[in-house]
């Protein structure tokens, strides 16, 4: 039997309103929509009415928006849903290893319900799917990899989820290799790395093992990248150059790649044009407290550039919202995206590239066929979402209602 939902009165974009050649605003008109079996089956004008006996939600014109994808994340070690702390002031990140070594055993116990807590969080602002970065490491072992699939499991039927084994103490410096390896087998679905030359004192040895990891196991890579300037580069260039010798184009993510931020602009540029050519991806958090990687270069470059909160109220940082919106926002306000096409644009960096308009105006999405994951949001259109972060009102995953806001 087939499971259906109508969304009633919903707001789609249809194109972009220009005078003397320049975007000006953007048109929507009401449409029914309707939701089968997780997909889309049709899509009429909302003045033809809908049958009569099914299952109906009124979005009251509300503006159906495709649902987020918070890409760089860490469940396992948030103070969220717990008590206020700060953070203690650090001289290096050692410090914080350091601090793990106390910290992640004495938060094993409350590990889950914390999880479960933020993700609640980064429902209630659109997202539908996360990609989770989880401690390995000789001190906690799989015990937080165990507590976030536990918490992920809960919401196996409200999102899709990523979990990428974090060494977060380094690789090779904590001696994680046999735990990364043994992670890959007990649910975690991408293998994680960290600065191969701070953190493990050997860039080639490091980026290899990782690889090796990720090729034995079958398995796509995101590893963490905080190396600055050129030293990053170089260590970027190798990593392109192994995903060509390994084959592992399309399956490979530098989160952060801060050194982008730090380098001129042709360096940038051959960097990216190797990124585009392997088709290795970039995560950025959009930092304010450094110099910001130079995200239109690489999206002009054919880099697939996407967006995450990054750490979340913890011991390396008090701040964060959990709103994707927040973070095309702060994209847009970063690099003066300030039209009413840009705005709309950036919308993109948190839905995994998908947009109700493409780039001249076209409508693309949603269509019939496609998946029935939608976030409901009081704006007119994707310009003022982003630009306002327009408040949530309700969020739909695989053609169900997964979370809406209380009156």
């Amino acid at each position: 039997m087939k499971e259906s939902l109508w969304i009633k009165n919903a707001s789609l974009e249809c194109g972009y309103t220009e005078e003397n050649g320049i975007v000006t605003g953007t048109k929507t008109e009401r449409f029914d929509v309707l939701l089968t079996d997780g997909r889309i089956e049709k899509i009429v004008p909302a003045s033809l009415g809908i049958p009569d006996g099914v299952f109906v939600w009124d979005a009251q014109g509300l503006l159906m928006l495709p649902s987020f994808r918070e890409m760089h994340i860490h469940l396992d070690k948030t103070f969220y849903g717990g008590p206020w702390q700060a953070v203690l002031p650090a001289p290096n990140r050692f410090f914080r290893i350091e601090q793990e070594q106390e910290l992640l055993p004495r938060q094993l116990p409350v590990a889950r319900e914390r999880a479960e807590k933020l993700l609640e969080l980064v429902q209630s602002h659109g997202a539908t799917h996360v990609r989770t970065h989880c401690n390995i490491d000789p001190v906690i072992g799989l015990k937080n990899l165990e507590a976030t699939l536990e918490a992920l499991t809960t919401y196996r039927e409200k999102l899709s989820w990523e979990i990428v084994a974090f060494p977060q103490h380094g690789l090779l410096r904590s001696d994680s290799v046999s735990l990364v390896r043994e992670a890959m087998k007990h649910g975690a679905g991408l293998v994680g790395g960290v600065d191969p030359a701070t953190f493990d004192d050997n860039i080639e040895k490091s980026l290899d093992t990782m690889m090796d990891i990720a090729v034995d196991a079958n398995a796509d890579v995101d590893i963490h990248l905080h190396e600055p300037g050129h030293l990053g580069v170089y260590i970027m260039k190798k990593l392109a150059a192994m995903t060509k010798d390994a084959g592992w184009q399309g399956r490979v993510t530098v989160s952060h790649a801060y050194g982008l931020g730090e380098v001129p602009t042709a360096v940038a540029e051959e960097v990216a044009e190797l990124f585009a050519e392997q088709q290795i991806s970039v995560m950025s958090a959009v930092p304010i407290d450094m110099p910001t990687i130079p995200i239109p270069l690489l999206h002009a470059k054919g880099v697939h550039v996407g967006l995450g909160n990054d750490n979340i109220t913890d011991h390396w940082d008090p701040f964060g919202t959990g709103d994707m919106l927040q973070k095309a926002n702060r994209l847009a306000e970063r690099f003066r995206w300030i039209d009413e096409r840009s705005l709309s644009r950036a919308l993109g960096f948190v839905t995994g590239g998908v947009t109700p308009l493409d780039q001249a105006g076209n409508q693309v999405w949603p269509k019939v066929g496609d998946e029935a994951n939608a976030v409901f949001v009081r704006a007119k259109c994707s310009a003022e979402a982003v630009a306002r972060q327009s408040p949530k009102e309700a969020v739909v995953f695989t053609g169900k209602m997964v979370w809406q806001k209380q009156s």
